[in-house]
């Protein structure tokens, strides 16, 4: 009995389960200074049903987790975020809208395509922090395997 919880515990704690490393804007700042990578900035609210089917089964797929932590920046960037973000030596706010309502600067700059932005978005950034791809729909995990290969490029 003994011998099958450490062989259970085992393949759970060894490199099948590993997280997906979520950095901030700040942190990405300072590691572009020691390896350059595309950054995946993952915009989204928390009232987006396609958003938290993302989250819940795109960003828990294994293979795409060991692929954004290895090769990419990955940023989760809630829309709605209200604390000030600085990022390219710029500060980006919160914007009121109305009663409790309100979107960031920084979920706007990133994630605007035809002047509006749809929930979710995917941003990906190259080296220089320029935007290289914008994507304003759900990803299922096949399809962002193939997006993650075509970014590697």
């Amino acid at each position: 009995m003994k011998k099958l919880f450490l062989i259970i515990f085992l393949a759970f704690t060894s490199t099948g389960f590993c997280q997906l490393k979520s950095r901030s804007f700040e942190e990405v700042d300072s590691l572009q200074h020691i390896e350059n990578k595309k950054i995946i900035v993952f915009i989204h609210t928390d009232w987006c049903q396609f958003c938290q089917r993302m989250k819940n089964t795109t960003f828990k797929n294994q293979e795409i987790i060991q692929k954004l932590n290895s090769d990419f920046y990955f940023i989760d960037l809630n829309a709605e975020e209200k604390r000030d973000i600085s990022f390219n030596n710029k500060t980006f706010k919160y914007k009121p809208s109305g009663n409790n309502v309100g979107v960031h600067e920084l979920a706007l700059q990133l994630g605007t395509m035809n002047n509006q932005i749809v929930y979710p978005v995917l941003c990906v950034l190259n080296e220089k922090r320029e935007i290289i791809l914008q994507y304003n729909n759900y990803l299922n995990p096949k399809d962002f395997k193939l997006l993650l290969e075509k970014l590697k490029e």
